[in-house]
């Protein structure tokens, strides 16, 4: 019966183990490549580069664990993060007013609780109730509409309106997962091939060049000028548009961050004119990164957002398209972990709009705490509220510390040999530029590392202190620079000086020519 059975099912019963073993490796497939390799992954992808959580970062993440697991192992007793802008990495505080009211909506049922008014604000319980009756089924949990709460949409826009004087429209904002998705979805929008290009700040945020790379477009760079500041050279920015056209290159948007990062200057109102009638003449897209519009440190300067100069121009919504980002990671609250944000769009049909929306729908919605947390930057606590005088101490508090703190790394960075920095005029980032002796960039070139990067990896071992090489930012060629952020503690910030320091003079003593 066995015989028959297995005649049935289409082979012969085989009594030889051996001609059985043969049979049975004849079924086993042959082996195949894996499903995903480097090679066959989307070259988009491999061409993206995020040099702020690069190979450094990467490198101080074992460092710490191995100082955890061994205390005593390494040459210094803590890897201090000065890559990235992450304020409350490095021990600031958040804003008591806005934590109450996100935990409010969190948790609306602490509303209901007697002791509610012992430990929260008469105007963070009132702010939270508004929030909470607006939020699908009267919670955080839910979905919001994709473009954001319309509570959240309407206090941004009336924080807009109180900063530039000029009005602005709850219709015309997008509350983000910080400002990034916003950059990632225009990207998504102008970008149709290669031969789409956008104008970008040489040195740039790397997200620029990222979302770039990812979208399948073409970066087109207009260097800023170290000489006058980090200067926007409107000169410049006709030089380069002028060869992108000539190589082919549809040109579709121009970049501005101001204040600036990694570079740290703050444009002149005058200059942000020159730019907007440069965008205008050119027939261009102005996207306006102000994520730092807080931090402003030099005596003088002053943030004018581009709808301001625009419209004081005469500029109306239709005769300029612009793409406006802003964030909670920065400025004096510092919230990058909660990923909120906002972009405002002026001067695009209704057509182009509706796509997106779009857009933004396949996202569903941004996180709502961090919509809230938004709408809360926006329109802060006023006077006379009874959370007014201890916002105020708190935020005051936190730019004078950053505004020293710019000064004292300044100052630091212009001490070591061979090395200049500009003033951090805003942001939250100083990038000194260093001219190496010639064995440090003979010696990096047969390692295959750019000079900084090769400098940086040295900085990191011996001190622990995580910087961002500028080639990460990239920057006119020939010349290196680091990016540090000025967010270790005031009480730390002379260690970290002293250790960078010492460690700067034995590398330039180790490779001196």
């Amino acid at each position: 019966m066995a015989v028959a059975r297995q005649q049935d099912v289409g082979y012969d019963y085989v009594s030889d183990q051996a001609a059985a073993s043969q049979w049975l490796s004849s079924l086993t497939p042959t082996p195949r490549p894996p499903p995903l390799t480097v090679e066959s992954i989307n070259p988009k992808v491999i061409k993206c580069e995020y040099a702020v959580r690069g190979a450094i970062a990467i490198r101080a993440q074992v460092l710490q664990q191995q100082l955890i697991a061994d205390p005593g192992s390494l040459p210094f007793d803590e890897v201090v993060q000065c890559n990235i802008g992450n304020p409350q990495g490095l021990n600031q505080k958040p804003i008591t007013y806005f934590r109450e009211v996100v935990s409010l909506c969190d948790h609306p049922a602490l509303l209901g609780k007697p002791q509610v008014h012992e430990l929260f604000s008469a105007d963070a319980i009132r702010r939270a109730h508004r929030i909470i009756d607006c939020l699908t089924g009267r919670s955080t949990g839910a979905y919001s509409d994709s473009q954001g709460v319309k509570a959240c949409r309407e206090d941004v826009a009336a924080g807009i309106s109180a900063r530039d004087g000029f009005p602005a429209s709850p219709d015309d904002i997008f509350l983000t997962d910080g400002a990034s998705p916003g950059v990632h979805m225009v990207m998504q929008l102008l970008l149709r091939s290669e031969k789409d290009g956008i104008l970008c700040p040489i040195p740039q945020y790397p997200l620029y060049s990222a979302s770039i790379a990812l979208h399948g477009g073409t970066l087109v760079p207009y260097y800023l000028d170290e000489e006058s500041q980090w200067g926007l050279e409107i000169t410049e920015l006709k030089q380069q548009l002028h060869t992108a056209r000539s190589a082919g290159i549809n040109v579709r948007a121009l970049v501005v961050i101001n204040p600036g990062n990694p570079t740290g200057q703050v444009l002149s109102e005058e200059n942000q004119r020159r730019v907007v009638q440069f965008v205008r003449d050119e027939g261009l897209i102005l996207l306006a990164d102000e994520v730092y519009q807080e931090n402003i440190y030099e005596a003088g300067k002053k943030f004018h957002s581009f709808k301001k100069v625009s419209r004081a121009m005469g500029i109306g919504e239709k005769d300029l398209a612009l793409i406006s980002y802003h964030s909670i990671s920065k400025g004096y609250y510092g919230e990058c972990g909660r990923r909120g944000g906002y972009m405002e769009v002026t001067g695009f049909s209704k057509e182009v709009r509706e796509q997106m929306l779009k857009l933004a729908s396949v996202n569903l919605c941004s996180n709502v705490s961090g919509q809230i947390l938004m709408s809360l930057v926006m329109k802060p606590p006023k006077a006379g509220e009874e959370s007014y005088e201890n916002f105020v101490k708190e935020r005051d508090g936190i730019l004078s510390s950053l505004a020293r703190r710019a000064k004292v790394l300044t100052e630091g960075m212009n001490k070591l040999e061979g090395v200049t920095c500009n003033q951090a005029e805003g942001a939250m980032y100083v990038f000194p530029r260093l001219r190496f002796p010639e064995k440090v960039l003979k010696v990096a070139a047969v390692a295959k590392v750019a000079p900084d990067l090769f400098y940086t990896q040295r900085l990191l071992e011996a001190t622990g202190i995580v910087m961002v090489p500028g080639s990460g930012f990239r920057q006119v060629p020939g010349t290196w620079h680091v990016r540090c952020t000025i967010l270790p503690s005031e009480d730390k910030l002379p260690g970290v000086i002293s250790r960078l320091s010492t460690f700067h003079q034995k590398f330039m003593d180790e490779f001196r020519d």
